[in-house]
């Protein structure tokens, strides 16, 4: 696998899986710059998906429980709006107002909820995974003709491809760089959410 050059080795590391995870979705499923676009779940995957989003150049959407992120999601990541999905009046308006949802949450959630934002045609495809199975209502996919669907990972010739894209629009995980000293420590904050958004381990420190 080659890095390009112009990109930080720590930073280009979890574009192996956080990376690929995100950008093989996008390319399969075909998100293109007219597309309005949001991404649920702000966390590795998530920060991945707003990167790539707006690389594609789609108008693309944080939706997240709560508003303690909408600075880290408008400044940091650069995505054009914020959705709070515990508003549940911002939630009703915002119906039928995306074409392609990235679903990135690995905890409990409604998928018809989020269902409910896809425009007519939309899809949501699925890249987190919750504990337990997610109940489904058909009449949110029935009506509207939504498709949900999941993608994982992606083949070496599509990593290399996704590298080359990150080499170009000089896209890298945000990451947290630690010694092996703090793996333990390092864990116990993955557990309870506590990163943003990667950890990578300095190898000198083994």
């Amino acid at each position: 696998m080659a890095i390009p050059m112009n990109l930080d080795l720590a930073g280009a590391t979890p574009l192996l899986c956080a990376g690929i995870t995100t950008f093989s979705p996008l390319m399969h499923f075909g998100l293109t710059p007219v597309h309005r676009f949001a991404v649920v779940g702000l966390g590795g995957l998530g920060h991945m998906g707003v990167k790539f989003g707006k690389a594609f150049g789609a108008h693309t959407t944080v939706i997240s429980r709560g508003t303690s992120k909408r600075d880290l999601a408008m400044t940091q990541l650069g995505a054009d709006a914020f959705l709070d999905s515990t508003d549940e009046a911002a939630m009703t308006a915002a119906a039928g107002s995306f074409d392609f949802i990235l679903n990135a949450v690995s905890a409990q959630h409604d998928l018809s909820a989020y269902i409910g934002l896809l425009d007519t045609d939309g899809k949501m495809v699925v890249v987190g995974v919750p504990p337990s199975e997610l109940g489904l209502r058909y009449g949110s996919l029935i009506f509207g003709r939504k498709s949900i669907c999941g993608s994982l990972i992606g083949g070496v010739k599509e990593t290399q491809q996704m590298m080359d894209f990150c080499g170009r629009k000089n896209i890298v995980c945000d990451i947290e760089m630690i010694n092996a000293d703090y793996i333990s420590t390092a864990y116990d904050r993955t557990i309870a959410s506590d990163v943003k958004f990667r950890f990578v381990i300095d190898t000198t420190s083994i």
